[in-house]
């Protein structure tokens, strides 16, 4: 069946390349809008919306906000899939994305709670509770398509292709912020400077949208994702047939989860709410993070290809466990071992990121695979990444940097776990 499907692709012109660059796309500009979201939470949000919390309740409540988008998303995942079925992909894919670009854009345009008082906090959540539902109306199955469409011996390989959204994102909006907080004094950025890179989110979706809509709305890709089946089916058929497989795939990949945000935005807020090195300081060794970032995901597809996605992932994993026991150290260290920990971590990211999805979505079959893959990407960021700056920083900065430890060796244990229970539905 699917060398008929590959084979057919290739008769049809349709180059996995063309689909590679619109996944690249559509992630990098999703990605973007969250890690926006995300470093905002750190350097401007506790001052513009707390002003009456010391600096750390400040970062806390922002980070709790942060995970609302992660609570929404997957309800944006059953209420675009249902709009896919009755008006079909296009609509609901320029819905999703407009409805993102509302949302960003919204939060620039938000007066501080020296303006409008609990109203600032609350028009803050909700704008972020529609990014998540945004978010999960999003998934275009292009993802699944390039994957369906990968040769037998590089399947690890055209896995990595959408996972690479998320360092460059990151950079992007990382270099964005480090320029606007670099140039500006510090009145103007508080004041209008961090609102740029939303406006810039905008932009970039709309951009993004019509990469992705050449592909999916025209007639010879329509075409090819009806034939891979690649549609949206009832939640509750899924769960009913295959809802062992979304479980299995969320803590599969926990262990990724898990490290995301505890090395691009727990380490910044730790850093800052510490004074240890200056804001601009970190932002830059993010960045040069960041490109490790890249480079890791790039190698872990020829290592998942040579030794197996599920071993890549097991491997990482326990590397991801040991990495959570030097976390305090280096953490301690001054600003050479704060630099350490965020280099080392992502690295790691990018080798265990690269694979995350990928081993576990093929496990789904054609009709299940659509929306299989969305909602157990959306429970694997709920459970393993939604909460984590909150918790992380919570419980270091009231209890001690032991229990960041505690934190990610129980996303690697889980990883572990759910790898070693069920091999035979964790694929290569």
């Amino acid at each position: 069946m699917e060398r008929e499907t590959r084979a057919h692709t290739a008769h049809d012109g349709i180059k996995p390349s063309e689909i590679a660059v619109g996944v690249i796309i559509g992630r990098a500009s999703e990605y973007f809008d969250y890690f926006v979201y995300g470093i905002a939470s750190v350097l401007v949000f506790p001052e513009i919306f707390f002003p009456f919390e010391l600096r750390l309740e400040g970062t806390l409540w922002s980070f709790a906000i942060f995970a609302l988008a992660f609570i929404t998303r997957p309800l944006g995942t059953v209420l675009f899939m249902a709009i896919q079925r009755r008006w079909g992909r296009g609509v609901k894919l320029t819905a999703a994305l407009f409805l993102l670009g509302f949302s960003t854009a919204g939060i620039a345009f938000l007066p501080g709670y020296e303006h409008i008082g609990p109203w600032a906090i609350a028009l803050l959540s909700i704008l972020r509770c529609f990014q998540g539902v945004a978010l999960g109306g999003s998934w275009d199955g292009l993802p699944s398509l390039l994957a369906l469409n990968a040769p037998e011996k590089r399947r690890g390989w055209y896995a990595m292709v959408p996972q690479m959204g998320a360092p460059i994102g990151f950079i992007i909006a990382a270099a964005l912020f480090l320029f606007l907080h670099s140039n500006l004094e510090s009145a103007d950025f508080m004041d209008w400077g961090w609102r740029y890179p939303f406006y810039v989110a905008f932009a970039i979706n709309v951009v993004a949208l019509f990469a992705r809509l050449r592909l999916v709305v025209t007639n010879e890709y329509d075409v090819l994702l009806e034939q891979n089946q690649l549609e949206p089916v009832p939640v509750k058929e899924l769960i009913a047939n295959r809802g062992s497989n979304v479980l299995i795939g969320a803590f599969a990949a926990l262990a990724s989860y898990a490290l995301f945000h505890l090395v691009t935005l727990f380490p910044l807020s730790w850093i800052t709410l510490h004074a240890t090195q200056p804001i601009n300081d970190v932002l830059r060794i993010e960045l040069i993070g960041g490109v490790l970032g890249i480079v890791g995901t790039l190698a872990s597809g020829w290592i998942a290809d040579r030794f197996g996605r599920r071993s890549t992932l097991g491997a990482l994993a326990i590397l991801i466990a040991v990495y959570s026991g030097f976390a305090p150290t280096l953490l301690n260290a001054g600003g050479l071992g704060e630099n350490l920990f965020i280099l080392i971590g992502f690295a790691l990211l990018g080798l265990s990121y690269g694979q995350a999805a990928g081993a576990t979505s093929a496990n789904f079959g054609p009709r299940f695979r659509y929306t299989g893959a969305a909602l157990t990407s959306d429970l694997g960021w709920l459970i393993g990444a939604a909460f984590a700056p909150l918790v992380a920083l919570g419980l270091s900065a009231h209890f001690g940097l032991a229990y960041l430890s505690i934190y990610l060796l129980s996303g690697a244990a889980c990883t572990l776990a759910a790898l070693g229970l069920h091999k035979s539905q964790i694929k290569d």
